[in-house]
Parts: structure tokens; sequence; C-alpha cells
């Protein structure tokens, strides 16, 4: 509203774009926020003071300008950017103490699980891995004295099941006060959830996804809802020297700007991805497809269903065989980047945890990740029908 002394908001897709000129003090009124590359600042007095910024790895302007501009589009109330996706979890997870409980999906990336074993197997902290779609499964390992953290995906990866994020936040709160409901939102972004207005405390995104767009950076974003826990997440990465470097701070800056239109297409593409792999006979894990058995709840929680499937062949040699003939999709791990990447998650992102734990959580050795890019669809689509075929798979088209 025009002379409001409220600040204005627009849609995010503009919010994306716009950044705020109060974020970064530049006296040359650069249209591109300037990169400080610089280690350390000169001070005005012998006691150190008389300066914003004294050494970057305690905060440097061009940190400051994504992190503002992060918290805006989170809609946190402060908003940190770190070196990696799991360094930014290894932050949160610093909040937990010897002693105290973990719970955590059954249904995680490889990553995750990886240093939640570490703390269980070094640190002294529980963790509990459940079932994190039904919400009585979190409640029942809910402990008013020792769970502090509850760490939820949704979708997960790489079975793209459905977290209910606002009734497990609210039952939480309720019986365990002190603890932090933490949420790894990388798959949806900040552009198709909000997963702090959902009740989550803490949200956090590998920035090497979604959010720069390109793979050429690595990055962790971490926002939260309160200043008390924005403040206890400062002083770790204060002390360990986690914070992102200035250039990769700008590009993530750079990246984030096109996050809207990028992720408008890259889900697009992904629905007809998604319809042509079921028209086959093919278990596809899409929430953007009505047999999806989370699909409503999905809808409730975000808009849109992102640019994320796999699908099921029912046989471990077929799926290589249908990886390994794509041309258009690169073999890769990780997401979010405007070309399109395959991958067998067992072999590659999900290969860290043991075979029988990913027996026991149901997660299907011959299961294929597709992580869709901007690219045309049709011709997607054409070179996974080739694939199919050359790997043996009648494929019906039109």
């Amino acid at each position: 509203m025009v002379g409001s002394t409220e600040k204005t908001r627009y849609h995010l897709a503009t919010e994306l774009v716009y950044i705020d000129g109060d974020a970064v003090k530049d006296n040359y009124n650069a249209a591109s926020v300037p990169i400080y590359q610089t280690a350390t600042f000169k001070q005005s007095s012998a006691d150190g003071s008389g300066g914003e910024y004294d050494y970057s790895r305690s905060g440097n302007p061009t940190r400051t300008a994504v992190e503002v501009h992060m918290a805006k589009i989170m809609k946190a109330e402060r908003a940190f950017v770190v070196s990696t996706g799991m360094t930014a979890l290894d932050v949160i997870l610093r909040l937990v103490k010897t002693g105290q409980e973990v719970i955590a999906g059954d249904d995680l990336y490889g990553g995750t699980n990886r240093l939640l074993t570490y703390v269980s197997q070094y640190n002294g902290v529980k963790v509990h891995n459940v079932d994190t779609t039904d919400p009585k499964r979190v409640e029942e390992k809910l402990d008013p004295v020792k769970t502090r953290l509850v760490l939820l995906e949704s979708p997960t990866n790489p079975l793209i099941k459905i977290a209910d994020i606002r009734s497990i936040a609210a039952r939480v709160h309720e019986i365990c006060p002190s603890a932090l409901v933490v949420v790894d939102n990388t798959m949806m972004s900040p552009y198709l959830q909000n997963t702090l207005e959902l009740g989550a405390d803490i949200e956090y995104h590998s920035g090497t996804k979604y959010l720069s767009g390109h793979h050429d950076l690595m990055a962790g974003v971490i926002g939260c809802r309160e200043q008390s826990v924005g403040d206890q997440l400062y002083f770790v990465i204060n002390a360990s020297g986690s914070g992102l470097g200035p250039f990769d701070s700008w590009l993530l800056l750079r990246g984030v700007k096109t996050l809207g239109i990028r992720m408008e297409k890259q889900q697009s593409n992904a629905m007809e991805i998604a319809e042509f792999l079921e028209a086959q006979g093919l278990k596809v894990h899409y929430p953007g497809l009505a047999s999806h058995p989370q699909y409503e709840l999905h809808r409730s929680l975000s808009s849109g269903a992102g640019a994320v499937l796999s699908f099921e062949t029912g046989d471990v040699g077929l799926s290589e065989r249908i990886v390994e003939s794509a041309k258009l999709w690169g073999i890769s791990v990780s997401f979010g980047c405007v070309n399109s990447l395959i991958s067998m998650p067992c072999k590659m992102s999900h290969a860290s945890i043991p075979a029988e734990i990913r027996k026991q959580r149901h997660l299907p050795e011959d299961l294929i990740r597709l992580c869709v890019g901007i690219e045309h669809h049709e011709d997607l689509i054409n070179d996974l029908a080739r694939a199919l075929e050359t790997a043996g798979v009648q494929v019906k088209r039109g």
C-alpha cells in the first residue's frame, strides 16, 4: 500500500530478484552487489573498534547481503550461509548435547544419515529413525527431557515421501517445548515451500542445488524463526569458521535471482516426464501425480511438486542399463541444476547407507532418481524412451 509504514511485500518471484539496497553499504551504488574479497578490515582505533566488520570469518559485506536476502525469502528472523549443505546440518547438530536425542526420518539423504551415524557413535547422541509420514511414529519417540531435535525431509530423498510438517511441529512443541523442529527443505526450495510458516524452528538447504541452480558452487543456507536460536547458530559458525566465502556468497546471490523461473520450468518438465513414465506401467514416486499416496497432503504444504522424481523398474540390471543408455541425462549425484541428471541412489548418493539398513528401510536397489532440468521436455522424454528401449523395455508412445 502506498504510504504504508510497513515494508512493501511483493510476490516471491519478485522478491527473489529484488535486492534491498540497505543490505550492503556501497559508496558507488553498484547494480550488482560487490564482492568484498578480503580476509580482514582496517579499524579506526587502537582498541580494534570503529568498523562494522573486522575479520571475514566473523562477517563479510557480501555474505551479509546474501544472508539478508535469504532471510527475506525464507521469512526467517535470521539466515546464515555456510560452506556446504552438510555444514549447515553440522552447525545445527552442534546444538545437541551428549545424552540428548534426535528423531529423524528413515528415508534420508545418504550424507545426512552418515552425519547422524557419526554423532550417534562419537557424541553420545541417540538417534531414532522413524517413518515420518506417520506423525504417530514421531510422537512415540518424543521425550520431554531428552528430545532436542526432530529432523524432517519432505519430500524425502529418494522415495519422495511426504511428512505432515504442520501437525508434527505442533505436537513436538506441545510435548517437548525445548525441542527444535528442523526441516531440510532443499528438495522444494523456498519458492515452493516455506517450512518456517508451517511451524519449523529451523529450515536449511543445500545451496548447491536449486538456490544456486548451476552446480558451480558449494553452499549451505540456514534460516531460523527466533533470534535466540540464530544467536546460537552464529556462535557455532563464527567459532568454527564455516561461513561462506565472499565469491561463493556472490555466486549464490546471483543464482537465487533466477530460482523462480528455473523452478517453474523444471517442475513443468518433471510433470510431463512423470506422466510418461507412469504410462509405461512403472512405479513412479512424484507428488505431482494424483496416484501419489500423499498427493493431497503435499498440496496442503507446498505450492508445487518440485522437479525430483524416482521410479522403480523391478530389476537392478535393467535400471543400470537405462541409466547408462541415457544421453541427455548426465549420470551424477545432486539435483537442482539447469541440466537434467540421472542416478541410482543405492549405488551413488545413498551408497554410504549399509545394504542391510537400506533393506530395513525399504529402499529399492533398482530405484532410479531423475533430477529434471530446463531442457525441452520432448527431448528429455525422447531420450528416456530411447534409453528404456535400449535397455529392453517396450515403450508405449503417443
